[in-house]
């Protein structure tokens, strides 16, 4: 595609993911239509390896097994978007059979995002805040993943106690100690594009203006997620 405009007409015309420009996160905007501090997205699918596949086959690059969330019956693995920037392929984990599945990971017959994460800075500051905004959430709770290699990432997470189904982010400080996820995995793709549709924006941002968060709410007949990616094999064009 020659420049942006020619692309999203591409997309709309056969039928991908179709995308509008201008989406704003907090005081800062990226040229490329994403948050400036989008932290990373979560594809998921009911099977890992057809997960790495589908991104593979379409973008061309294959991403790499991160590892396993104990108690949470999910696996992942991970492709580098960027700076501090990364696309998680989630699924369940088949050695953790009978575990919950918030996601809904079995039910997909292909893979559809899940959910995306925010960097906002010192989550305890962040939780100060969304107190006094009177917005119901959750933590800031630890975390921490084994890696292939042996190697521990720890993190904080503050879950929002109503994310719309995964509209809403949930937000992210990594370990001071810990390798960001992006630095090592795999390269080679860019996210583009990076968008909120609602039937109602009205009614939503409300709720994003108390969050903090500087993101226009695109009207749509379907309430969802929509991402484009870019590798060496072309776009890829996913939806919630």
């Amino acid at each position: 595609m020659p420049d942006h405009v020619s692309r999203r007409l591409f997309l709309a015309l056969t039928g991908a993911v179709l995308v509008v420009p201008s989406l704003t996160f907090g005081d800062e905007q990226e040229e490329d239509d994403v948050p400036a501090l989008l932290d990373h997205i979560l594809l998921g699918c009911n099977d890992l390896d057809r997960g790495i596949a589908f991104v593979e086959d379409n973008a061309g690059v294959r991403a790499a097994v991160g590892g396993v969330h104990p108690g949470r019956g999910t696996r992942n693995a991970l492709l580098s978007l960027g700076e501090r920037r990364y696309l998680e392929i989630i699924a369940p984990d088949p050695h953790q059979p009978g575990a919950k599945d918030p996601l809904n990971l079995y039910q997909l017959t292909q893979p559809r995002l899940v959910g995306w994460a925010a960097h906002p800075g010192d989550l305890d500051a962040f939780a100060k805040k969304l107190r006094e905004a009177e917005v119901a959430f959750e933590g800031p709770t630890p975390g921490s993943r084994a890696r292939p290699d042996g190697r521990v990432l720890h993190w904080k997470t503050i879950n929002l106690a109503d994310d719309r189904h995964g509209l809403l982010p949930f937000f992210i400080e990594w370990s001071a100690d810990s390798v960001h996820p992006s630095a090592d995995a795999p390269k080679g793709c860019t996210l583009d594009y990076f968008e909120l549709n609602s039937t109602n924006p009205d009614e939503l941002t409300p709720t994003i203006q108390k969050l903090g968060i500087q993101l226009p709410v695109d009207r749509s007949d379907k309430t969802k997620l929509r991402a484009l990616f870019t590798g060496p094999r072309g776009d890829l064009g996913v939806t919630s």
